[in-house]
């Protein structure tokens, strides 16, 4: 399937659709910062805790890595256009060089004495903030994307369990993705929805980033409709209209998510879909329109490929997309390229299959309209324009979004740990490259931005 090559990270699975094709940006970022300034996120990661550091010998100094993961299986991968990089006011190093050994991904740096100097001001005032990487237990890895890798945690103390992504932040800045990356953990604190991912707590330490979220074991859409192939109307009706009150109500919040597909919807243990992956999410003003070139090429609409900037209708669209690859198997537009997708979108007709109702034809129809403005969803009425249609008339939308309706499938979850549903491409692999190995790893982590609101935290959680 696909090892999302964008700030989130997705988990592997193999496609029995078409191959699709990387399109990541090439080359160096717009803007790079001179003297290797460290990039500082304190102001939504939090501060950075101090760390002593070791200065790296002669040979290691040499020796710059800067691989970039593996992708075992191919499948479109987000396309972000480039974002302006903006340096803030942190302290300078003489060096900073990465460099992999058998046990972990070490991070090697000399401080200018000046910079030590002021380091050592800034261990003497600060204090520990609560929640860091020394509160948690690294149990599997279970994804891996252009930045880092995501794993299965426990909080220690504690019997839960989340998904942890670590992200370095030299990836981060190459790929010059540090305004999509502070936005997605940013919408992440603002959304609270009973089908989207909750962020737990965010914080960083000198070269990495850290996102704990709730860990939804059911497997991705996409895992659920490579093993049955399509879905039943009455079974995609469910999840179609999950996924249509988790977006309206980031629309309600002025958020579009920009990059619906079907490995960026989980099911959880009770089957019920569940939005992740905010990395190209974005806050909108109603009446503005944005022109990044960004999503999936399967799932991007009309005005996104030829530029003429789009709102939250492009949401609807992709929606439209995933509603046609549940009941079909596989997208409408498919090509042996990028260029022939794009070129499908722009020109062809959708073609409906015969076996289809009739109302899900309408539907389909309706959120495929190549013209934004006519496209159904973008009215007055909005997404109540969706939720009204005669597809969606079985849906009780108060019962729905009370988890009072269950999907007819329920994915094969033994447990909280259980990490079946994930590649084992990723769960088989060692914890080499574990967290807790990297600088900084001890007990005295200083910064943490955020922490879900204790109410929340405390509530039985509907996914257990």
């Amino acid at each position: 399937m696909v090892s999302s090559e964008i700030p989130a990270l997705t988990v592997a699975f193999t496609s029995k659709t078409a191959a699709r094709h990387i399109i990541l940006p090439k080359g160096p970022p717009d803007v790079v910062g001179s003297d290797n300034l460290e990039f500082d996120f304190s102001d939504v990661f939090g501060t950075t805790p101090v760390q002593s550091l070791t200065s790296p010998t002669a040979p290691e100094l040499a020796e710059e890595v800067y691989d970039d993961p593996v992708v075992i299986f191919k499948r479109s991968h987000s396309l972000v256009g480039p974002s302006a990089l903006v340096v803030s006011q942190s302290p300078r190093f003489s060096l900073l060089n990465l460099h992999d050994t058998n046990n972990s991904l070490d991070v090697l740096e000399s401080l200018s004495e000046e910079g030590a100097q002021e380091q050592e001001k800034v261990e003497a005032c600060e204090e520990s903030e609560g929640v860091g990487l020394d509160d948690f237990e690294i149990l599997k890895l279970v994804g891996q994307g252009a930045f880092g890798k995501v794993f299965q945690v426990k909080k220690k103390g504690t019997n839960e369990i989340y998904a942890m992504k670590v992200m370095r932040k030299d990836k981060i800045l190459e790929k010059n993705h540090v305004e999509y990356m502070r936005a997605e953990r940013d919408i992440l604190t603002k959304v609270d929805h009973p089908f989207i991912v909750q962020l737990r707590y965010s914080f960083q330490t000198k070269y990495r980033l850290y996102l704990v979220l709730d860990f939804i074991n059911g497997g991705h859409l996409f895992f659920q409709l490579y093993h049955q192939g399509l879905f039943r109307e009455d079974l995609a009706r469910v999840y179609a209209a999950e996924i249509v009150s988790a977006v309206s109500h980031l629309h309600a919040n002025s958020i579009m998510h920009r990059d619906l597909k079907p490995e960026n919807i989980l099911l959880d243990v009770e089957g019920h879909a569940m939005l992740t992956d905010f990395g190209l999410a974005k806050e909108f003003d109603e009446n503005t329109r944005t022109n990044s070139m960004c999503g999936t090429v399967e799932y991007m609409a009309p005005e996104i490929i030829q530029g003429r900037g789009h709102d939250k209708a492009a949401d609807w669209w992709s929606v439209g997309i995933l509603l046609f690859e549940m009941l079909t198997g596989k997208p409408p537009f498919l090509g042996g390229n990028r260029e022939k997708i794009q070129q499908k979108i722009i020109k062809d007709k959708v073609k409906l299959p015969a076996y289809l109702s009739s109302e899900a034809h309408s539907l389909l129809k309706g959120l495929l309209t190549k013209e934004a403005n006519k496209r159904l969803g973008s009215g007055p009425g909005g997404s109540n324009e969706i939720k009204n249609h005669k597809w969606f008339k079985p849906i009780n939308w108060k019962k729905l979004e009370g988890r009072q309706i269950q999907p007819s499938f329920r994915p094969n979850v033994a447990g909280k740990l259980c990490v079946a549903n994930f590649d084992e491409k990723w769960t088989s692999m060692p914890l080499l490259d574990s967290p807790v190995a990297s600088p900084g790893a001890g007990s005295d982590f200083l910064g943490f931005s955020y922490v879900r609101p204790s109410q929340f935290i405390k509530e039985p959680s509907p996914l257990a």
